[in-house]
């Protein structure tokens, strides 16, 4: 009889442990700290998200090894069923999205943009099927998409999956998906520290410490994962840098110039043609798209795909000015007919096949006035890309950053710098252009903006604040002596309506005995921030809230308006 007791006590023995570690774990996340913790969640978070995205990698080169144009001389060979394959991918990808719920038809870096900022990064797991399929069979038919889009989204889908079903605080949740974004990226792009400036500069769109850490993590984890299976590969090192001498440096920043107009013009372009198509059926607006890509593909097959063959046109040892003149207009046309008609992808490798066009362009006409510059075509391609990247993006660090590990070659740091800057200005001074991703968030109707306030204050978990020195009421005949005993201890009483209520006494000034208050109290799981114990509160900067686990009769904390404003005024928020 001795063995079931003892069973039964380590098993009791060990759900305590559990809950203790699993409370001491909350305590830890909720908090806008770096922890060991936090970090440990990141790493294997990035590691199940790296894993998707190099099973839509492998998958992705196995469809290109089939269906990628191999030979660039067929043009205007109709009878090649390659030619075709934008118009089969429309159907194919609006046959995925008649299969998929209506309510998880959202995707992209806009939506996660969105989803980041407002729902703390909690993006619906139904999306990634759509995504992963979609961006497979639009990459695969060679539209002219990047692969950052669907790396990002399934990144941040897979590590706030796995977030939420370990039940972590939301702002850790949040933290967590950008880690996942930072795999995706490193994964994709074997570039860890561009993924990491990317996040911070384009998703976050601030700097701190507690997720710096798991950030950076995850994109180690991300890059190392990209390099077991495919190698330490530097996409872009085939390009032949040299340092450029300081006297050229004129010219560049005439080329900055340049680069500004012609990234504004994308932007307008492109976000002209998103909001024009918007309100229509989603099978016309991708048989469009197909039927654009399709007829460039028969011309210029090399305005096709990601922008490798663009990168390939542009520095090739003899480039013709004229089909790299040719080549930048196509490229544009089938890169703001995709994306702007709603082809699922990112926008980042058509960028960089239209930056390296456009660079390669400026160094051969200036080298018709300047031969001194004829052998640094290959610099003014990356400085090109650079420019692109930063200026459509509102990403100026993070395209340097790319470029910089993607090339393998420093020399274009200072070049890169110098170009961007008045590129930049002439873009969003003098054509008034914004950063691509906020303005598709307006045309879709999707919210980004958050007060500082409410911001702040959703770093940090409820757990943070709350007060675990609290009494629950069942008896309303102990109700006046546990108040008296209370000794500034919350005091809670459920009512007949199984209602929680907060129960006071008020000592009145003159020598009338105490009155007795109540008034009804809101519940929040402790997973919650503080903006959501602000929502409730702030309306009538009084009251209070009670924290509960797993269900509303577990309370575990009560948060008051005063403790929240405190905390407000404190400044550490």
């Amino acid at each position: 009889m001795q063995l079931p007791i003892n069973k039964v006590a380590i098993q009791h023995a060990i759900i305590v442990a559990k809950k203790y570690f699993a409370n001491e774990l909350r305590d830890h996340l909720s908090q806008a700290r770096i922890s060991a913790q936090l970090c440990i969640l990141a790493l294997l978070f990035a590691i199940f998200a790296s894993c998707v995205i190099l099973l839509f990698r492998l998958l992705l080169v196995w469809a290109n090894h089939y269906t990628q144009i191999q030979t660039l001389d067929f043009t205007g060979n109709v009878a090649d069923w390659r030619a075709l394959l934008p118009l089969l991918g429309a159907v194919l990808i609006w046959t995925v999205a008649k299969l998929g719920s209506k309510r998880y038809k959202r995707m992209g870096i806009a939506y996660v943009l969105h989803r980041v900022k407002l729902h703390y990064g909690k993006i619906p797991l139904q999306s990634a099927a759509g995504q992963f399929f979609q961006a497979l069979f639009a990459l695969g038919t060679n539209f002219s998409v990047g692969r950052e889009g669907p790396a990002i989204h399934l990144g941040a889908v897979s590590a706030s999956f796995l977030a939420e079903k370990f039940n972590l605080p939301d702002n850790s949740v949040r933290i967590m998906c950008v880690s996942g974004i930072a795999a995706g990226i490193a994964a994709t792009f074997n570039a860890p520290l561009a993924a990491v400036i990317f996040v911070l500069e384009v998703i976050v769109r601030e700097y701190k410490i507690h997720y710096f850490f798991p950030i950076m993590l995850s994109a180690i984890c991300g890059a190392v994962s990209s390099q077991l299976v495919f190698g330490d590969v530097h996409e872009l090192d085939r390009i032949q840098v040299f340092h450029i001498p300081l006297d050229h440096y004129p010219i560049l920043a005439i080329g900055g110039v340049v680069l500004g107009f012609a990234a504004a013009l994308f932007n307008y372009s492109l976000l002209k043609v998103t909001a024009t198509g918007q309100n229509w059926p989603l099978i016309y607006r991708l048989l469009l798209a197909g039927s654009i890509t399709t007829l460039i593909g028969l011309v210029l097959p090399q305005a096709l795909g990601t922008g490798d063959f663009a990168i390939g046109e542009a520095i090739s040892q003899h480039p013709s000015l004229l089909l790299l003149i040719a080549l930048l207009f196509a490229k544009m046309i089938a890169t703001i007919a995709a994306i702007g008609l709603g082809i699922p992808g990112g926008l980042i490798g058509p960028l960089y096949g239209i930056g390296a066009l456009l660079g390669a362009i400026l160094a051969l006409v200036s080298a018709l006035l300047f031969p001194s510059i004829a052998p640094y075509v290959g610099l003014y391609t990356v400085i090109g890309m650079t420019a692109m990247m930063g200026v459509c993006l509102a990403a100026p660090l993070a395209a340097l950053v790319a470029l910089l590990e993607m090339t393998n070659d420093a020399s274009i740091i200072l070049p890169s710098m110098f170009v961007t800057i008045p590129a930049f200005l002439i873009a969003y001074q003098g054509f008034k252009t914004k950063s691509i991703f906020f303005e598709q968030l307006e045309i879709m109707g999707l919210n980004y903006k958050v007060a500082p306030v409410n911001l702040a204050l959703q770093k940090k978990g409820v757990r943070t604040l709350m007060d675990r020195r609290f009494v629950i009421v069942n008896n309303d005949e102990l109700l006046l002596e546990v108040l008296k005993r209370a000794e500034g201890r919350s005091v809670l009483m459920r009512n007949t309506e199984a209602i929680f209520e907060m129960v006071s006494l008020e000592m009145p000034s003159d020598n009338h005995s105490p009155a007795l208050t109540r008034h009804p109290i809101e519940g929040l799981s402790d997973t919650t921030t503080l903006n959501e114990a602000y929502i409730i509160l702030s309306p009538k900067r009084s009251g209070e809230v009670f924290i509960y686990q797993d269900t509303p009769d577990n309370i575990v904390g009560v948060i008051s308006w005063a403790a929240l404003q405190k905390e407000i005024n404190s400044g550490q928020i």
